[in-house]
């Protein structure tokens, strides 16, 4: 007979356990999958975009390094615990206290022998898996056919090798170090290392294999003291980056010696591993420390003291020329043309009649100040935007190269109001549209732009092509993310414009291009359910088998992405480009690491006053290229990467680690070409270097006699003046080219600096139209140096006067009465008539309520003579004598009366074209009154009358409230 026992029911501690590890492993599960969502998502991202590629490399390479890190660290500190423990001594008296340690960690010790290897191994895998890069750099760095002036090295070394090696050799040092103090450790508590009565006892085999790890140890550093002498050529040293005096005559010899020293002990040490005596390699350690106090310290700073000191200049001389001239070629300053200018400050009439083409360009929109006004006049509904600062581009008019101001019309997804739901902003409200450009050298009767491109459905002279497409679906200010298509056939329900036909409110549309992965499965709307943290993505019916989702939508964000290698110019531009509104962004390729080259801070060398510097932890360059122009086009989000500088090496490696990522320059397009310029962040760098290096020879660097810096800008005290684009002719260019400009004044000397001119930096940023081909001249800088022996004011010096000026503050006063304030627009400096020409617009606007700012005075400014008139071409004949021989792009402007009221506009119907409704009977009572009111309190206050000065303000005050309150009523 047989009996089975009754099952016995788990203990309530077996319970738990069971649901402690169901929790974990389901934990687990759900973090995993969002890790996979997060990666397959992204993956999914770059697969639509074509660059696959460039993810599945940064995949792998940190893959690859991450194992090689914890293998490189692991292993060997594996292989020591083990080898300390198996050859220690079987039979030997322990101390009591040691025998006490014991008793402790053996219980640990299996986790210890595998614990300590993984723990240091995680820990080198992720520090290994971030060097990545530099790895891969390595591996595929190319020549570049220069030599460093020292030790003869070709400066690809430097760019690609040294970076590697030193992180190799702190690698390699830090895992010797480490099993060597770990081997040590294991040897004391076992037993191999006894210390005790003055008398330290090493087993055999612990002598060994300690004696061996220092001995590698040292043979280790004697490569990297090798490698430091290297490493001195792109170290500060006094004034400038590389090996000055001291360095060549005595750091890289000590480096040397000091190498060779270490490689000596490294031996004694291996020796002491066979024969057992230690008082070699101690020896030796002792005369290396001391050696390196002696010739690494004490020797540097005797032939400092007592040799380049006293000396300084000529010893010094032969070292600051490679800083010249190794700086200037890093940051592509080495080809620059300087003119020496022999500015005048005298006026007389006709005097600007060989540069009449310049003035009929100048710029008098500024981009930083008209954006109120664009807003009012073309937002049309509360949902669009335009950025707050405008960009400047130039466009082919008539046969003609016209400079323009232009913005997209964005979405604004913080005005939705009541519609502000899931649905509106995901697949509603998904884009922009248009662009709107406007004269950069016209104005109107009233102040406003002169609008090139302008209207919904878009309508002017820059897209009178059949198959323009005007939808922003990518922008700087788009959505988080769209979802968008729908099957043919489909009611559309994505807001094309706001307005409809058959008395519809609006016009609506589908997307139908290819701007984003496939969202129609639900395994995808899973995933991105997830990423997002939306669950309205898995169950809206607005998600179909043809809809597609639209993120990382910013073009700065979007070539950030596909090309990481790149650092990226702050300010993308759009532009018309064959039919497509497209953004183009400056891509640079940066280095620390180039001989001889002096370092700047790259955020603090391009803030300025329409660039706020950012707190970036370590940004320092001191080599730069714009190796890569990119576009994103508007519509469809695709990118495209073009190698603008071919010959520049760390693109050409990049383009090894990531091949067919990068088009070649052949195939830019004519029209894509002629809407290039040149990168304001580097032309910040570069003018930031030319400060001091703009002079040829050591002489002149030694005494700092001729130092230059950026001027503040005149209106934000704090922060410097930004380079500004126009189409001017420079002395000895043959005719106007799109060019940007700064200017210099004397370096500060403790905290005050002059503000005179005494150089004009001009850069000349048009790369033609012939598609796949750089005009010749493009890139050439041009440097005017200002004779000494005139003085020309700088443009703070320019300010002060237009400040200080009685007449104009009267003038001013006038512009500021019945609740109006003066903006000032960009001051221009120009180097026309044989002289520095300034010139700044001057806008005024409301001070409360809507703010438009309108053109209403040109302030212009050549030596000591200031003008202040209504236009550019009145501004300029009453500077020069009554006829400056030349005109402004406004001389058919026919000026509104300056004291005439300040409103907002309606923007015009776009079904009627650009031409506004007229006004009401009412209103234009109510203007006629204001403008009387002014003239009659202009005349008051010339007369002295104060009395009726205020009478005729209230006249005024009374009309504005008129005028403001028709305004309300035409709104509603």
């Amino acid at each position: 007979m047989t009996t089975t026992s009754a099952p016995q029911p788990a203990t309530p501690s077996t319970s738990r356990r069971i649901l402690v590890i169901s929790v974990a492993v389901i934990a687990a599960l759900i973090a995993g999958f969002f890790v996979f969502a997060s990666l397959y998502t992204e993956y999914l991202w770059f697969d639509q975009l074509d660059f696959a590629s460039v993810l599945t490399t940064q995949w792998l390479a940190t893959a690859t390094m991450f194992v090689i890190g914890f293998l490189g660290m692991a292993v060997p500190i594996f292989l020591c615990i083990q080898l300390a423990y198996r050859l220690r001594p079987v039979y030997v008296r322990l101390s009591s206290q040691l025998d006490r340690y014991q008793e402790v960690i053996e219980p640990l010790r299996r986790l210890a022998m595998w614990g300590l290897p993984i723990f240091f191994g995680v820990f080198a895998g992720f520090a290994a898996a971030g060097n990545w890069e530099t790895v891969w750099l390595w591996a595929n760095g190319v020549s570049t056919g220069a030599v460093d002036p020292e030790l003869g090295v070709d400066t690809g070394f430097y760019l690609f090798a040294m970076p590697f090696y030193s992180m190799l050799l702190a690698f390699v040092s830090a895992v010797l170090l480490l099993s060597l103090v770990i081997t040590a450790l294991v040897s004391y508590l076992y037993g191999s290392v006894q210390i005790g009565q003055r008398e330290l006892r090493i087993s055999k085999p612990a002598r060994i294999q300690l004696a061996v790890l220092a001995g590698l140890y040292l043979l280790v550093q004697a490569v990297s003291l090798w490698l430091d002498r290297y490493l001195t050529l792109v170290q500060p040293e006094g004034r400038i980056t590389g090996a000055a005096y001291t360095g060549v005559n005595a750091t890289i010899p000590g480096l040397a010696v000091l190498s060779i020293i270490a490689a000596v002990v490294a031996v004694l040490f291996f020796v002491t591993a066979i024969i057992g005596r230690w008082r070699f390699p101690l020896v030796g350690t002792a005369l290396l420390v001391v050696a390196s106090l002696v010739v690494g310290v004490g020797y540097p700073w005797v032939v400092t003291t007592f040799q380049v000191a006293p000396n300084e200049n000529a010893y010094q001389a032969e070292f600051y020329e490679r800083n010249i001239n190794s700086t200037k070629a890093a940051y592509g300053v080495d080809d620059m043309e300087v003119m020496p200018f022999k500015a005048t400050t005298d006026t007389e009439p006709g005097q600007l009649r060989a540069d009449a083409e310049t003035t009929a360009s100048v710029r008098i929109m500024d981009p930083a100040v008209i954006s109120p006004t664009v807003r009012q006049l073309e937002q049309y509904r509360s949902y669009y935007q335009f950025a707050p600062e405008l960009d400047v581009d130039r466009y082919e008019i008539d046969g003609e190269m016209q400079d323009t101001v232009v913005s997209v019309r964005d979405l604004d997804m913080t005005r939705l109001g009541g519609g502000d739901s899931w649905n509106n902003r995901a697949a509603v409200y998904t884009h922009g549209y248009g662009l709107v450009a406007m004269a950069g050298n016209q104005r109107t009767d009233d102040g406003e732009p002169v609008f090139l491109e302008r209207g919904i459905p878009t309508q002017g002279v820059l897209t009178e092509i059949q198959d323009y497409e005007p939808r922003v679906y990518f922008g700087e200010s788009s959505p988080e993310y769209s979802i968008v298509g729908a099957p043919e056939g489909a009611d559309p329900v994505e807001i094309d414009f706001p307005r409809g036909q058959d008395g519809a409110s609006d016009t609506k549309t589908t997307f139908d291009g290819d701007g984003g992965p496939q969202i129609g499965s639900t395994f995808r709307k899973l995933l991105y359910a997830m990423k997002f943290q939306s669950e309205q993505i898995l169950f809206s019916n607005l998600v179909n088998e043809e809809s597609q989702i639209l993120y990382d939508r910013d073009p700065r964000e979007r070539v950030q992405k596909v090309a990481p290698y790149l650092t990226l110019d702050q300010d993308p531009y759009p532009s018309v480009v064959d039919g497509r509104i497209v953004w183009i962004v400056d891509g640079f390729t940066t280095s620390a690491t180039y001989p001889y080259s002096t370092t700047v801070s790259l955020q603090e060398a391009i803030a300025d006053s329409r660039t706020p510097a950012s707190v970036v932890a370590f940004d320092n360059i001191n080599y730069i290229r714009n190796s890569v122009k990119a576009t994103v086009d508007a519509y469809d989000g695709s990118v495209t990467l073009y190698a603008w500088d071919e010959e520049d090496p760390i693109l050409e490696a990049w383009t090894n680690i990531y091949p067919t990522t990068v088009e070649p320059i052949s195939e830019m397009s004519g029209e894509l070409m002629s809407h290039v310029r040149y990168p304001t962040d580097l032309f910040k760098v570069q003018r930031e270097i030319l400060g001091v290096y703009h002079i040829d020879n050591a002489n002149a660097f030694a005494q700092e006699v001729n130092r230059w810096q950026t001027p503040n800008d005149p209106r934000a005290q704090d922060r410097l003046q930004p380079p500004y684009y126009l189409s001017m002719q420079m002395p000895g260019q043959d005719e106007p080219s799109f060019s940007m400009f700064s200017t210099f004044i004397p370096a500060a000397q403790q905290g005050e600096s002059r503000e005179v001119l005494m150089g004009y930096l001009a850069v000349d940023s048009d790369a033609g139209s012939e598609a796949g081909v750089k005009s010749d001249s493009y890139g050439t800088l041009r440097m005017l140096e200002i004779d000494a022996a005139t003085t020309v004011p700088g443009p703070g010096q320019v300010q002060n006067t237009f400040d200080s000026d009685t007449q104009i503050a009267d003038q001013l006063n006038v512009l500021t009465l019945g609740n109006s304030e003066v903006k000032y627009g960009n001051l221009l400096t120009l180097p026309v008539g044989g002289g520095l020409l300034y010139v700044q617009p001057v806008f005024v606007q409301s001070s409360e309520g809507t703010k438009l700012p309108n053109l209403r005075k040109i302030l212009v400014a050549f030596g000591d003579r200031v003008a202040f008139e209504d236009t550019l071409t009145e501004a300029l004949d009453a500077l020069f004598g009554g006829d400056a021989g030349a005109t402004g792009g406004d001389e058919d402007v026919l000026p509104a009366d300056p004291d005439a009221p300040t409103e907002p506009t309606e923007p015009a119907d776009p079904d009627e074209g650009s031409t506004p409704a007229p006004p009401s009977d009412a209103m234009a009572a109510a203007l006629e009154d204001a403008r009387n009111a002014l003239t009659a309190r202009e005349a008051a206050l010339k007369a002295g009358d104060l009395e009726q000065f205020g009478i005729e303000d209230k006249k005024l005050t009374a009309a504005i409230e008129r005028l403001l309150a028709l305004e309300e009523q035409a709104q509603q």
